[in-house]
């Protein structure tokens, strides 16, 4: 009984233990003592890119955030306020963090920033931002009068930034305030397609890019652009910088789906065409473009163009040199017909050499002579990925035309003697997706099954089932 009685006393007066708890350091803190400990813009800089390759929790995001800010505001030193533009977009993408918040304070730094590259950051965290919170229709009417502010900038990727906060946030459903371009107070309405659109004529090739990107942009967000900018995206497609008429080929490839039937003129004459059959004509002209990116991205829109009209499309496989869709005489056969007749111009007479032919006015066709021969250069093309392109393109516009299907099959038969074999194989398939519109000829057969003899297992297979598909 006394052991009880002492146990029980002891229990009484017994101190509770104390329970430990481990916390992690806080990351704001850390980076604001480095920050301080920095004695020069290197040593921040470094301090900065350390801390950069370190996550951060959604709960320390808002400390860090006002840390960066805060040394921002004292920071002299163009590259670190660069980096630190940098990471306050990076941080905005931190899972469970609402970048709402720094919105503010970002914009607030537009107005009193002077170096354009931070300026072109601090638009792109905006962007960042503002993609993170679609769903904020205040928010997106801001970060657009954002970039109506300075979209006059010298600096090409300040504009580029602009256009990117236009394609991606603005709305065509109400007109944008814009200042007039005499740098008065006067305020013009003007809705986002036409802003984007003012500047595919920029001086700099990366802008005039970055606007038909912006472009294509609310075309993907589903908003219908307007057919006015048809003729100015076909005069980008003679542009002299690659991406600006790859984005071109793309602008008048989305306009020609969304306004097939619509009628526009010929600049070289009286007539007018359908906008599916001149954009048509246009994107076959590219097939034959310096730039083997472009060529390759012509060949595989000319596939989806499904309501071209027959007539256009077999002037691609037409194998005539014409020019303004007649026939031209190579310069062999122009010297041989002057030699024969003796018409040798002495010089001494006006305009004695000039052509005699006479051009009938109604043999001259309407479309650009650039379709003429389109997918025979395609095919021809010395890099294989266009020639591929171009097999796909015909295996598209064949299923879809049985009389084209027919006029094609040469072209495919003799794709099966290409040097490169993903070529071969790839003609091989698309002679057999079209195997129901189509008949071989004897001549034709030989050619299939000489591949047959080709000792890779997947051509010769491939042959086979063709072969046994059209017959």
């Amino acid at each position: 009984s006394s052991y009880k009685y002492k146990f029980r006393l002891e229990s009484q007066f017994q101190v509770p233990a104390k329970k430990l708890r481990l916390t992690k350091p806080s990351k704001s803190a850390a980076l604001h003592v480095d920050l301080c400990k920095a004695s020069s813009p290197t040593d921040a800089l470094q301090y900065l890119l350390q801390f950069a390759r370190k996550p951060v929790e959604a709960d320390s995001v808002e400390g860090v955030v006002r840390i960066l800010l805060e040394h921002y505001y004292k920071e002299t030193d163009s590259s670190v306020r660069l980096k630190i533009a940098s990471l306050l977009g990076l941080l905005s993408k931190t899972q469970g963090f609402t970048p709402d918040c720094i919105v503010d304070d970002v914009i607030n730094t537009l107005n009193s920033e002077r170096s354009h590259q931070v300026l072109a950051q601090l638009l792109d965290t905006l962007l960042v931002i503002g993609t993170q919170v679609p769903e904020s229709l205040n928010m997106r009417h801001r970060l657009i009068d954002v970039a109506c502010k300075h979209l006059t900038d010298t600096y090409f990727g300040v504009r580029n930034k602009c256009l990117q906060l236009f394609g991606c946030l603005g709305s065509v459903d109400k007109p944008l305030p814009r200042e007039s371009e005499g740098g008065g107070t006067g305020m013009a309405a003007k809705d986002v397609q036409s802003i984007i659109s003012d500047y595919f004529g920029d001086q700099d090739p990366r802008v005039r890019t970055a606007a038909i990107k912006a472009m294509l942009q609310l075309h993907e967000r589903g908003m219908k652009l307007q057919q006015i900018i048809y003729n100015q995206a076909c005069k980008l497609l003679s542009d002299d910088y690659e991406q600006v008429r790859s984005a071109a080929v793309q602008m008048v490839w989305v306009l020609s789906q969304l306004y097939p039937e619509s009628i526009v003129p010929i600049p070289s004459s009286n007539e007018k065409i359908r906008l599916v059959d001149d954009s048509f004509g246009k994107i076959c002209h590219m097939v034959s473009d310096g730039s083997w990116v472009v060529r390759v991205q012509a060949a595989k829109l000319l596939g989806s163009m499904q309501q071209v009209s027959p007539h256009f499309l077999e002037q691609t496989l037409d194998k005539k040199l014409m020019s303004d869709l007649r026939r031209k005489r190579t310069a062999h056969e122009r010297a041989k017909e002057l030699y024969s007749s003796g018409e040798f111009s002495s010089g001494r007479k006006w305009a004695d050499d000039a052509p005699k032919e006479k051009v009938d006015t109604t043999a001259v066709n309407l479309i650009d002579s650039g379709a003429c021969g389109a997918f025979v250069h395609g095919l021809e093309d010395e890099m294989y990925e266009v020639r591929i392109a171009a097999v796909e393109a015909l295996c598209a516009l064949a299923q879809s035309s049985p009389s084209f299907a027919e006029k094609c099959l040469d072209f495919l038969v003799d794709m099966f003697n290409d040097e490169i074999e993903e070529v071969r194989l790839q003609s091989i398939h698309v002679l057999r997706q079209i195997s129901t519109h189509i008949t071989l000829r004897e001549d034709q057969l030989d050619t299939v099954l000489a591949v047959l003899e080709v000792y890779h297992q997947l051509i010769s297979g491939a042959s086979f089932c063709t072969v046994v598909s059209v017959h």
